[in-house]
């Protein structure tokens, strides 16, 4: 905002300086220390009794000093990461390998784990030098410790994750609770829950044990707290989403103090490989034309989520946590058309 602000208000004045100056025959090679326009900040004022055009033909000091900040803050755009060093848990694909790409462009280092080994020699070559990239199974309780590691090996520090692994269990048994099989029940937890919980306990205690504080974004999901029973009826899914949410705040209100911060990013249907089933169905995806209208109405895609991640893992919300941001295209607050 204030990178256009400046530049429109530099342009302005450029204008009418020259506009001024022929209107007045005035020419000039600088201010001095009779300048008439005095600056506070970056804010520039006529002293009164002089003359408009006068002054006004007269580059005031504070624009060399605005148009260094405009450069600046255009720089500033893509080093908002500039330094750190973070971990993404399902970061080799989809919304995960989006924002892992996203934080490098940022300025960041990342080290993205995934499962696949395929995938993980993709991500590796799309991501370049500013990454590792290594295999790993979420749900088990030595992939966090051994990622973030690998980011403290490889990069020199460690300063945030974000736990983007999961997925459904609709397949393994979950649904609406009466027909949700105990193995559904147990396979989804372990896969959104567990898996989180094992990421989030090694960042934290990395975080404790260095000191200085450090982030971590969860994944969610608006079915958390908002439920569509007509097509996406997986409870055992919906649990998870709520729980990640219940656990995000009570860490972040007891962390806080450490300056460990823990926010949830909470997507609604994306276009990834989760989400195969309902965009094969013309029925659901109707739907999501009016559940999500924003920018005409339709399925998310991964990059819509990347910004809202750069800021939540950047400095820029250092004073940010324990929220819920939806990052959904209106499902929240519109109704859906059958």
């Amino acid at each position: 905002m204030f990178i256009c602000i400046a530049i429109h208000e530099f342009s302005r004045f450029a204008q009418f300086s020259r506009s001024a100056a022929f209107q007045a025959g005035a020419t000039s090679a600088g201010s001095s220390a009779q300048d008439p326009i005095d600056t506070v900040g970056d804010l520039a004022f006529l002293r009164p009794g002089t003359d408009a055009l006068r002054s006004i033909a007269t580059p005031p000091r504070s624009v060399a000093r605005s148009t260094a900040l405009v450069k600046a803050g255009i720089k500033s755009l893509v080093s908002r990461l500039k330094g750190k060093v973070l971990v993404v848990i399902g970061g080799t694909t989809g919304i995960g390998f989006s924002a892992a790409r996203a934080f490098v462009e940022a300025g960041a280092r990342v080290v993205v784990v995934g499962r696949d080994p395929d995938n993980v020699t993709l991500a590796q070559k799309s991501l370049g030098a500013s990454a590792r990239a290594i295999a790993g199974d979420a749900t088990h309780p030595k992939t966090a410790p051994k990622a973030i590691q690998a980011a403290r090996k490889a990069f020199g520090g460690f300063h945030g994750l974000y736990h983007v692994a999961g997925g459904s269990g609709r397949r393994k048994g979950d649904g609406p609770l009466h027909e949700l099989t105990d193995e559904g029940w147990d396979y989804t937890l372990n896969l959104n829950l567990t898996s989180m919980f094992h990421s989030n306990r090694a960042a934290v205690r990395q975080f404790l044990k260095q000191g200085g504080g450090g982030t971590v974004l969860n994944m969610g999901s608006v079915l958390g707290w908002s439920p569509s029973p007509e097509y996406f009826a997986t409870h055992g899914y919906a649990t998870t989403k709520a729980a990640i949410v219940g656990l995000t705040k009570s860490a972040a209100a007891y962390y806080a103090k450490d300056s460990i911060r823990f926010n949830v990013l909470a997507p609604a249907l994306v276009d990834t490989p989760m989400s195969e089933r309902a965009q094969s169905d013309d029925a659901i995806m109707e739907f999501i034309r009016t559940k999500q209208p924003l920018d005409g109405g339709r399925i998310g895609q991964p990059g819509d989520l990347d910004s809202a991640a750069v800021y939540l893992m950047s400095d820029e919300s250092r004073f940010v946590t324990g929220q819920v941001l939806a990052v959904d295209g209106g499902w929240c607050v519109s109704e859906g058309q059958y």
